[in-house]
């Protein structure tokens, strides 16, 4: 449908800038300061375009179209993604396979452009984004494939409708699905407290690291493209959360775009208030949301009696 496809373009725009801002004004509240604009990160973005890229003699092609395949693979997941509730831009049987191999190949995108630079601090970077990456990809297979398996649906638009009944075990499925993607959007976007996307040490940098030689529109398209991965994850919790969600009316448009201003908020306020794990801590941490999504895949083969 026509409006419903435009509205989900507009909010691709928009949200992602204005997402980024919330947490970074929310950050900004809790330390006592003003913050910058809201919108701070929209300007940043022009600044970039406008500037003009430094590569080094080192870099390769891969360096340079990293970005660009990082960026698309944001818009690819977010084209499968219900960001106001309902209607994704595109939707097909077990696309949420798609979804989770697109963010696996920007991760690898940016992964080969930190390699590609020689710089061992970003090898650094890139290793334990490797890491990381491989330990969380089971949690979102698993939260997913619960989700899919619980609602009988096979494409995210649908199997992100909450369907909770009490006394089934769909209530523990919807929760367990919750903390673990919660963890898989606080994982991929390098937020607290996995990640610091504020720090400048080399030592405890993850994601920042990679794309230190970075500049210009290519690093434009490397923040974007985060910023999009953050809107992404934000929806797929607020479409969980969305008691509305599936409808494609007005209020659930509104009560999605709110939600997922409140899981900015709560992602803001997590960084001003949690101290970063330890890099040996952080796959502990990664296990609880694999834990929760093992949780809910038990409880969606409790639901059908066992079988599988």
């Amino acid at each position: 449908m026509v409006i419903p496809s435009a509205l989900n373009a507009l909010a691709l725009l928009v949200m992602p800038l204005v997402l980024t801002g919330i947490i970074n004004r929310v950050k900004s509240l809790w330390s006592g300061r003003k913050g910058p604009r809201l919108l701070q990160p929209a300007y940043d973005l022009l600044r970039l375009l406008r500037k003009s890229s430094v590569y080094s003699n080192t870099t390769t092609p891969v360096f340079r179209i990293a970005p660009w395949v990082f960026l698309v693979t944001g818009l690819g997941s977010a084209a499968v993604t219900p960001l106001l509730g309902a209607h994704a831009l595109a939707s097909f049987p077990f696309d949420f396979v798609w979804f989770a191999y697109l963010w696996a190949f920007g991760r690898v995108a940016t992964m080969l452009a930190a390699l590609d630079t020689g710089s061992s601090f970003e090898g650094m970077g890139a290793a334990r984004e490797a890491l990381f990456s491989t330990l969380l990809e089971p949690v979102l297979f698993l939260a997913t494939g619960s989700l899919s398996l619980s609602s009988g649906s096979r494409t995210l638009s649908t199997l992100l409708v909450p369907h909770i009944s009490m006394g089934n075990g769909s209530a523990l499925v919807w929760l367990c699905s919750v903390i673990a993607l919660f963890i898989v959007l606080q994982v991929e976007s390098a937020r607290m407290p996995v990640d610091d996307p504020s720090t400048h040490l080399e030592l405890t940098m993850v994601h920042e690291v990679m794309i230190l030689d970075h500049s210009g529109p290519e690093l434009a398209a490397i923040q974007y493209g985060s910023a999009i991965k953050l809107y992404v994850g934000a929806s797929v919790l607020a479409t969980l959360l969305n008691p509305w969600a599936g409808l494609g009316t007005v209020a659930t448009a509104l009560a999605n775009l709110a939600l997922c201003v409140l899981v900015a908020v709560a992602v803001g306020t997590s960084e001003s208030l949690i101290a970063r794990l330890k890099l040996r801590i952080v796959p502990l941490y990664i296990a609880i949301g694999l834990a929760s999504a093992a949780v809910a895949l038990l409880a969606t083969a409790w639901r059908a009696g066992g079988r599988p």
